[in-house]
């Protein structure tokens, strides 16, 4: 296929060759580990360095022996989807002594390893820093010993270390997500929702323990994910006094028509005397102050197991690459790094400095110094905290400000899950501001119609994971009907909008921009969030129902290519959605491994066709036995969905069989995955916010009145690489082409080549976006806690 320009082209200017490196996993297993060590693997075979399994994680090195096996490519073909780690891990606690060091660093040196690609916690990391430290006495050690022969100090004289933080947990400073953690956020929303409709029906409440002894990440994220009534964190244990407060919230709940309640526990979770407060002591206080029917529920090892998530795959399908990259470009006064997470941006971190900040919460929440524990989580962790504080608790009637505005919510384009979510939050957030909200039904066409009416709290109960759009949404767009649309604003005297939708909000946007000429009704303060699966409006670099769809993509890839296992070698051709935007057969192919993705973004012809299909052919001859090819709907319109599968047909014939199957509308339902609950949740929050502070600059005392007409007033709400960003959308229109719906740059398609290498392919490979080693910064600036899963 045709590749785009390259400013570096990465095996030339940094090859692997007569470099040995060893992967292993470490500690608790979290699944996505997998998909980072097949990326380690094949990006280190590609640039011609040797690459060693080492099973059962320290133990493994400890023994060496058969537990130190050189890769091949094939050796981690079917890993992708697989949960835990395949090469084993295992807890050593000969590797903390220095004879049991002194024993490993003899087994890696008979293989010639100098480079160490560790995946685990801040205790495996740790260890492998100490190893690095240690490595030049030890080998003198084994001089002495005549282990080794003298020379070998000199050519094997530094061991290089880089680290991923594979931790369901979340709990290592200096990455907004680790390996396993979106995976576990899933498994806790399916019991949840699962949970919530037997609850329902009983009118009970449940108690539920989620893993997290040190960190209540998995808590918050999935309490905000959820709506639950009540969570209980180690970092921020509650005020004394908390289960009267606790009771009053469940009971004033059920009095408002709610037929359950959900209580979120960290297992962790930890009172102001740093006791623990259990899930019994929990149940037994609600059975005994209300009487009300309780249950407890303990998530367990549920949390850790399953197939990774779309974002799991991804993400450590990136940070093995980068690990790699960060091996070949190490000195020996490099320090140890940790391959990090920033935003929507890979990051290399000095791994100490993350480590010794980890340490310093456990440290600030044994001290009872819970509101610094916070802070050092990071901002994204206290950004959670806040948002899930705003929605769950409303202040009296008597506590809210009295702004006397007007805000209306609407949808606009194509359901998309996680929209809910979105109307939930600025519902909730701006009544706590003290504004009146109304929620349009249908879109413009609806406004147009008068199908405006308030929305109070409790109305927006239970939205967030439901799937699709409950205030139902039209792809109508406002020019047709701008006289109407301006009438009912004027009657309903709606002072700010916020749009919740995808490509046709945009369009939008810039229709009622543009009509503020001729209506002053359009001269108030909007904002838009994108929220389309195709994952194609301008200004951001992610939408809100793209991972939920790139979720259901990958699980049906899954299930397609399982199905052909033990049959004959066999090509899938899946067609997906996204219009002229190839976002969802890009990416999605990346996190199911497929050989090829065709997009409209990056133009192919009949002789890329037939180089993939001799391709395939050659891989098929050896021990690949599927093959996997996704094509955007809207690639070419010659070179079709049937085109592409008659032409794989036919000239696999003798070598493999093929079939096809359209995904269709299956990637629009659904419910909402963590991260679009999440990110629609968190986005809306800070979009209401920013529309408070522009209403309080724009009304016009003398007048009585709001009048906003400036750019800055008309806004997409996006994420750009590391931050939430509000844009004017008229300065938006340079960077999009209207006529195929797409901006005209996009991120995503940097990691195509990835995709490619990790299926075998040359090609370039740009390095000049790959991360630079950074400090650890205890306090980034406000806007960058738009971290890309929560």
């Amino acid at each position: 296929m045709a590749q785009p320009d390259s400013k570096k082209i990465f095996f030339e200017n940094l090859s692997g060759a007569g470099k040995a490196i060893a992967v292993l996993t470490s500690g608790g297993d979290a699944q996505g580990m997998n998909a980072a060590v097949r990326a380690v693997v094949r990006m280190g075979l590609y640039v011609g360095a040797k690459v060693y399994f080492i099973h059962e994680g320290y133990q493994g090195m400890v023994d060496g022996g058969e537990n130190i096996k050189e890769a091949s490519w094939e050796s981690v073909s079917s890993m992708l989807q697989v949960g835990g780690t395949v090469i084993g891990s295992a807890r050593c606690k000969e590797f903390r002594t220095h004879e049991g060091r002194l024993k490993a660093a003899h087994n890696l040196v008979q293989h010639g390893i100098t480079n160490l690609c560790v995946i685990g916690g801040d205790g495996s990391l740790t260890g492998a820093n100490l190893f690095r430290e240690e490595w030049s006495g030890l080998l003198g050690e084994l001089v002495e010993q005549g282990s080794i022969e003298a020379d070998a100090i000199q050519k094997y004289s530094a061991l290089h270390i880089v680290g991923m933080v594979g931790s369901i947990d979340n709990d290592f400073c200096g990455t907004d997500m680790t390996i396993g953690t979106d995976s576990a956020l899933h498994r806790i929303i399916e019991v949840v929702d699962a949970i919530m409709t037997t609850a329902q029906s009983h009118q009970r409440t449940f108690v539920l323990e989620v893993m997290g002894r040190h960190c209540g990440y998995l808590a918050l994220v999935s309490a905000l994910a959820c709506g639950a009534d009540w969570v209980l964190i180690p970092e921020m244990p509650p005020e004394d006094g908390w289960e009267d407060k606790m009771c009053q919230k469940l009971s004033a709940n059920r009095a408002g028509m709610k037929r359950l309640n959900i209580i979120i526990v960290a297992e962790g979770a930890i009172d102001r005397s740093n006791m623990p407060i259990t899930t019994d002591y929990i149940k037994n206080l609600v059975v005994k102050c209300l009487g009300f029917d309780t249950r407890v529920t303990i998530l367990g090892h549920v949390q850790r197991g399953g197939t990774p998530s779309a974002f799991d795959r991804i993400l450590a399908s990136r940070m093995g690459v980068e690990a790699v990259l960060a091996l070949l470009e190490t000195t020996a006064n490099t320090p140890a790094c940790v391959v990090s997470l920033c935003g929507n941006q890979s990051v290399r971190l000095p791994l100490m400095e993350c480590v010794q900040m980890t340490q310093e919460v456990q440290k600030a929440m044994d001290e009872k110094r819970f509101e610094e524990a916070v802070k050092l989580r990071g901002r994204s962790f206290e950004n959670n905290l806040k948002t899930y504080k705003l929605l769950a608790h409303r202040k009296p009637e008597s506590e809210l400000p009295t702004s006397n505005f007007n805000v209306a919510v609407l949808n606009v384009g194509a359901p998309a899950a996680g929209m809910n979510a979105a109307v939930r939050s600025a519902v909730r957030v701006g009544i706590s501001e003290g504004h009146k909200m109304f929620a349009v039904s249908d879109g413009f066409e609806g406004l147009c119609k008068g199908q405006i009416k308030e929305i109070k709290w409790a109305d927006v109960g239970g939205w967030t994971g439901q799937g699709g759009s409950l205030l139902g949404t039209k792809r109508t767009l406002p020019a047709k009907h701008v006289d109407k649309i301006a009438e009912q604003m004027r009657k309903h005297n709606i002072n700010a909008l916020l749009i919740v939708g995808g490509f046709e909000a945009f369009e939008s946007l810039l229709q009622l921009y543009e009509a503020r000429a001729t209506y002053e009704e359009f001269c108030i303060p909007m904002c838009m969030l994108p929220a389309t699966i195709s994952n194609n409006v301008p200004g951001t670099d992610l939408s809100i129902g793209a991972d939920t769809a790139l979720n259901a993509i990958v699980e049906t890839c899954d299930r397609i290519k399982q199905s052909a296992s033990g049959t004959k070698r066999r090509v899938f051709i899946i067609e997906t959605m996204g219009g002229y935007c190839g976002y969802l057969a890009s990416v999605g192919g990346l996190a199911a491994g497929a050989d090829a993705a065709y997009i409209y973004e990056e133009p192919f012809d009949i002789r890329d066709l037939q180089a993939n299909v001799e391709h395939l052919t050659e891989k098929m001859k050896t021990s690949i036995q599927r093959g996997l090819v996704l094509r955007n709907e809207n690639c070419n319109e010659n070179y079709t969905t049937d085109f592409i599968y008659q032409l794989y047909s036919e000239e696999g014939k003798g070598v493999f069989d093929s079939r096809k199957n359209v995904l269709g509308h299956m990637q629009q339902g659904g419910a909402p995955s963590p991260f679009d609950r999440n990110f629609g949740t968190k986005i809306s929050a800070k979009a209401m916010q920013w529309i408070t502070k522009k209403l309080v600059e724009t009304f016009r005392q003398d007048e009585g009145r709001v009048f906003a007409n400036s750019e800055d007033s008309c806004c997409l709400l996006g994420m750009r690489r590391r931050a939430l960003v509000f844009q004017p959308v008229v300065q938006l229109k340079d960077e999009t082409d209207f006529v195929h719906r797409i901006p005209k740059e996009q991120w995503w398609l940097k990691l195509r080549p990835l995709m490619k290498i990790l299926a075998k392919y040359k090609t370039s490979y740009d390095v000049s976006d790959a991360g630079q080693l950074e400090h650890v910064v205890r306090n980034r600036p406000r806007e960058s806690d738009a971290s890309v899963a929560m």
